[in-house]
């Protein structure tokens, strides 16, 4: 335990970096904490939510009126993703920011408002794998793996779903760290093989030189492994160029059943083209899932753009499509949700949040399952 205490000291403590993409890339940025006061407060939640020891024992039972209790187990028919009982389902929630840099917000409170607060399903956990303390860079892996064990357990224990998100970014290529994928997506399905509310998302964005071909080499070496494991479980596969060729997997998809594909959008950058690009593949039959994307520019910072937002929320609700808003944290940038000299873990009123915050929260509690 003093072992995991003084890792998460030192990690929430660091100042750090991340590069980030260019004007037809998705959110990235300098990952310093909001304030000292933020800071303070992440050290604390994160030794609190320090996982209990792994095992391997069963999912706990889905009781009560949550989201998975009622809809148990997702599948992919057709374009759709859907309930136990076959019924169209739509997922909806936000992805932390790096759960490294934030990791505070990978607690109890946070997700229990989340839930009953912000009205949302499901929980991203976004690992970066590349940039500095990334997972396959000079990060702990144990501490990092740790708080991707503790989320999906918070969310289990809440009945929401979670999504384990390797966060291929400034790698370009999955590709690069495809061995040391293979290990953690096999750890990872074998633990969690009996939980039915997990979802593998195995390369969050490939981009510059990745294309299709490369995606499907990682893919058809990463979802066997997972498919041994977790047979049913859902798989989300990135798309060439930040994920927004998603026509690409369109042409040529992958041939495992359970599987979707990511089309991340930045609603001040990302407009009709793109819109009509997702429309098209998903009339065509392409299980997409939205499983990043903000109302700001392709930075994850500058304005929002409200009128481009709503185009995309209403194209959104049309096909029931799944969408997992970037990003949970109060970083001091557009696409945070809370703001930045707030380092409350939940409650938020509407002046604690960011513009994008206001918008996001005003949309998941308009919704009903």
């Amino acid at each position: 335990m003093m072992k995991k205490l003084l890792t998460a000291i030192f990690a929430a403590c660091l100042l750090l970096t991340a590069c980030g993409s260019d004007d037809s890339g998705s959110s990235a940025g300098t990952a310093y904490p909001a304030s000292t006061e933020a800071s303070a407060v992440q050290t604390e939640a994160v030794t609190d939510g320090t996982p209990a020891d792994s095992t391997d024992d069963p999912a706990p039972d889905a009781s009560g009126d949550t989201a998975f209790a009622k809809h148990g187990a997702l599948s992919v028919k057709g374009s759709d993703l859907v309930d136990a009982s076959g019924n169209k389902f739509q997922l909806r929630g936000m992805s932390t920011h790096g759960i490294a840099w934030y990791p505070s917000y990978v607690c109890k409170e946070t997700f229990t408002a989340m839930r009953d607060e912000w009205n949302t399903n499901c929980v991203r956990l976004a690992m970066y794998t590349h940039e500095n303390l990334g997972y396959c860079s000079n990060g702990d892996k144990e501490y990092i793996k740790g708080l991707v064990e503790n989320g999906v357990e918070l969310a289990t224990e809440l009945g929401m779903y979670v999504i384990i998100d390797w966060h291929v970014l400034n790698e370009n290529s999955p590709l690069v760290y495809k061995d040391e994928a293979v290990k953690f997506f096999d750890e990872m399905s074998k633990k969690y093989a009996s939980y039915g509310n997990v979802l593998y998302e195995i390369c969050n964005e490939p981009n510059k030189g990745a294309g299709w071909d490369k995606i499907t080499e990682y893919a058809n070496e990463v979802i066997p492994v997972i498919r041994a494991n977790a047979p049913d479980s859902v798989v989300i596969v990135g798309t060439p160029t930040w994920s927004q060729d998603v026509d690409k997997a369109l042409a040529n998809p992958l041939s495992y059943d359970n599987v979707m594909y990511t089309l991340h959008f930045y609603a001040a950058t990302h407009k009709d083209s793109l819109r009509n690009k997702m429309e098209r593949c998903i009339s065509e039959g392409l299980p997409v899932f939205v499983s990043e994307f903000g109302i700001c520019d392709a930075s994850g910072n500058g304005k929002v753009d409200i009128t481009q937002a709503d185009l995309w929320k209403e194209l959104i609700e049309k096909y029931n499509v799944s969408y997992m808003c970037w990003n949970l944290s109060n970083k001091d940038e557009a696409s945070a949700v809370i703001a930045p000299n707030c380092s409350k873990l939940s409650g938020w009123t509407d002046d604690e949040l960011s513009e994008e915050g206001r918008w996001i929260k005003a949309w998941f509690t308009s919704e009903t399952d």
